[in-house]
């Protein structure tokens, strides 16, 4: 590796390999490079103007965490056994998220592999996995990352992540690598030393914007981008929070970021996928280039989440305020948004736009649960925890036969008992304590009680997030893991569940006496969330949550707090 590093305002830049320090060249346009090569494995960092020394901005490793030298890794000497793999299309798959650290007792990657085939034999198309880029301490969610070029050591390298991603292409499981390049994290953030990354005019809920007017900061996002792909293998990426970048550029990031995701997918004659995670409910995103969108993958519908929340559960406070009625499930399993330019009592202003008829529905991921809607709240509490066997049941098949790509969070297929809270393991006793208080002071606009937040710096509250596979069989989990296995496959199998047009779709429902019915083509969801129903609808039932339904050629019964699938006569 020839070292190199952009600080364009330096006057001086030394690369320091130990007791040595040596002096780069002005390479122009902001860039310092060095003359002689660093072999594999060493020890290096940059001293600024006689500051520092500080990681590499671009390292590969940081083998002693974020706030010591990097290492020179070189990622072609790993033997990759995916050479049949072909990649997979995002159209008709179903996304499982996972949390590295607490998806298995040990929290490694490594660890990860000994679970795959658990996902293949439920169904699953795409692994998408949280954040694992390099962030001070030893385990947080992993959106706290300042190194987004190096993998998190303590999850086991960037050596295990290929080794990760070569078992699921194995597998046939694509993986989908979670990126934020909105935000960095609060400690071990060095690139300010450097040069202009972060935009002192602009602001977001987690700290200064990063700065999209420097040529050089757009290439570190992109740049980044393409190296998952390109050294990776990885097949898609979920972009953290796309409504906090600021670029005011006639090219928006998100544009080029899939303009050149476009090109390398041809050279490497693979799909590769985009999916932002947006708050604007804005289809341009998705829309084509042609059309003025900015020509991403797909886009997550928190809406969809929200209705379906709402509709389980009854719970109506904060933001879940506006989809009290089932009105709010049938217009997003519809038309994909709810708020699509009506009033957000929430935001308190008018929000979102609608997403035009011939938009495939596809590129909406949905979901009943995400590490967000469980994390975020007061005690990180998951739907069965709350909810009993049947409830589950009737989100399972809202969140698995409904319209767009679904998306599980790990555990949720069996019902799992844990929770999953918010954690960080921030050195500073300040940092910790700050985090601590701001996430109280969150959860008291959502009216829940702050004394049961539990502490972030607790380890704890690490451990009791991480699964319980021994339960994976037990009773009802068991019973709700067969359900999903089911429900998957029959998705699969029943063309009308993949139907990509939104035309095919309508919807009814009564909140009086508590029932939903969706129309996907020839298929219908019944659900009778209260008392039992008699449905206008005949034919074949492929699948009921619960004993008891009934079907002939013109009606079906469904039981109370139960949900049906029916291939219409």
């Amino acid at each position: 590796m020839i070292p190199e590093v952009w600080a364009p305002k330096a006057q001086r830049v030394e690369l320091v390999t130990g007791e040595e320090r040596t002096a780069l060249d002005a390479a122009g346009d902001g860039w310092w490079r060095g003359s002689a090569p660093l072999a594999a494995g060493t020890r290096y960092s940059y001293s600024v103007d006689g500051r520092g020394p500080f990681p590499d901005p671009r390292s590969l490793r940081q083998p002693d965490g974020v706030h010591e030298a990097s290492a020179v890794w070189d990622a072609s000497e790993h033997e990759w056994r995916d050479g049949r793999w072909t990649g997979r299309q995002l159209p008709g798959g179903v996304i499982y998220e996972l949390h590295i650290g607490t998806f298995t007792p040990e929290g490694t990657l490594d660890s990860a592999i000994d679970r795959l085939d658990h996902l293949v034999e439920l169904g699953i198309d795409f692994v998408e996995v949280l954040p694992v880029n390099a962030f001070n301490g030893t385990h947080n969610w992993g959106y706290d990352g300042v190194l987004w070029y190096a993998v998190q050591e303590t999850y086991g390298g960037p050596a295990a992540y290929q080794r990760f991603v070569d078992a699921c292409h194995e597998r046939g499981l694509a993986v989908v690598q979670d990126v934020v390049y909105n935000h960095l994290g609060p400690s071990g953030n060095y690139l300010p030393e450097f040069g202009p990354y972060l935009h002192d005019a602009s602001a977001n809920t987690w700290g200064l914007s990063v700065n999209l007017d420097e040529e050089a900061v757009r290439r570190f996002i992109v740049d980044n981008a393409l190296m998952w792909f390109r050294d990776f293998h990885v097949d898609a990426l979920r972009l953290d929070a796309v409504h906090a970048l600021v670029d005011t550029s006639s090219k928006h990031i998100l544009q080029q970021l899939a303009e050149e995701t476009d090109a390398l997918s041809a050279h490497l004659g693979r799909p590769l996928t985009l999916i932002a995670e947006s708050d604007m409910n804005d289809p341009k995103l998705i829309l084509p280039r042609e059309a003025g969108g900015y020509g991403l993958t797909a886009q997550w519908s928190d809406d969809y989440h929200h209705s379906v929340h709402v509709a389980v559960s009854g719970e109506t406070t904060g933001y879940y305020e506006d989809f009290a009625s089932l009105g709010a499930l049938a217009k997003t399993a519809t038309k994909g948004f709810f708020h699509d330019g009506s009033y957000s009592s929430f935001r308190e202003r008018e929000h979102g736009h609608p997403i035009p008829p011939e938009v495939p529905v596809w590129r909406l991921v949905t979901f009943a649960q995400d590490h967000d809607q469980i994390g975020n709240r007061a005690t990180g509490d998951r739907l069965s925890q709350n909810l009993d066997e049947h409830q589950l049941g009737i989100a399972a098949v809202l969140c698995l036969a409904a319209p767009g790509t679904p998306m599980l969070f790990m555990g949720e297929e069996w019902a799992a008992s844990t929770p999953w809270q918010f954690f960080t393991s921030h050195p500073e006793p300040e940092l910790g304590k700050a985090t601590a208080e701001g996430r109280i002071a969150e959860f008291e606009k959502m009216g829940w009680d702050p004394e049961v937040v539990p502490d972030p710096q607790d380890p704890e509250t690490f451990t009791r997030s991480k699964l319980d596979w021994d339960e994976l069989r037990d009773g009802a989990h068991g019973r709700l893991l067969d359900l999903h296995r089911e429900l998957i496959r029959l998705r699969k199998a029943e063309p009308a569940l993949t139907d990509p047009s939104f035309a095919s779709l309508s919807a009814e429902f009564s909140d009086e006496e508590r029932w939903f019915r969706l129309d996907r083509g020839p298929v219908s969801i019944l659900v009778a969330f209260g008392e039992e129903r008699d449905f206008p609808v005949g034919g074949e039932l492929l699948l009921a949550t619960a004993a008891g339904v009934t079907t002939d050629a013109g009606r079906t019964t469904v039981p109370a707090r139960t949900a049906a699938i029916v291939r219409r006569a």
